[in-house]
């Protein structure tokens, strides 16, 4: 059965990420973009970073330009901009495309495991998919979904308590 831990990325400073490297954690798998109405969005997935991080948890983002060409910059561009921005320190990775023919092959795979409204489908940026420690899909959620309510979801993929 595949899973996230098969799949391999380019990290945003060019180096090859095997996602392996996550096998025992949950992850957010996150379509991110710099120029978007859901961009604060950053802020968000930061705090869900830093709250979790410790417990086995980690988010993942993918910044992707196929939505109104809202991510046209660099790759050493978008680093700069979440660092200096949202002072993200989650794990970034090199642009990619989440649709089409040349869709990322881990996202291919998500939109398998988690169709979603448009037959499988993004929708748009800040789509999110929640991964749970053994790598399977466990949820979806639009962009309009905030990272502030996915948090209880996050806390039972990782058998915490709430409000722990």
């Amino acid at each position: 059965m595949t899973s996230l831990h098969d799949f391999k990325a380019t990290g945003i400073d060019g180096t090859e990420i095997d996602l392996a490297s996550y096998d025992g954690k949950v992850v957010l798998v996150v379509n991110t973009a710099s120029q978007c109405g859901f961009t604060p969005q950053y802020a968000g997935l930061q705090k869900l970073h830093e709250r979790y991080a410790d417990q086995g948890f980690a988010v993942l983002g993918f910044p992707c330009d196929q939505f109104g060409h809202q991510e046209p910059g660099s790759e050493e561009q978008i680093a700069e901009f979440c660092d200096s921005s949202y002072g993200v320190t989650f794990p970034m990775f090199s642009k990619i495309d989440v649709n089409g023919d040349q869709a990322h092959p881990l996202y291919r795979w998500l939109k398998d495991e988690q169709s979603g409204l448009l037959g499988g489908k993004i929708k748009w940026n800040f789509t999110k998919f929640l991964v749970g420690r053994d790598g399977q899909v466990l949820d979806r959620y639009a962009p309009t979904k905030t990272p502030e309510k996915i948090g209880p979801d996050i806390e039972q993929a990782l058998g915490s308590a709430p409000g722990r």
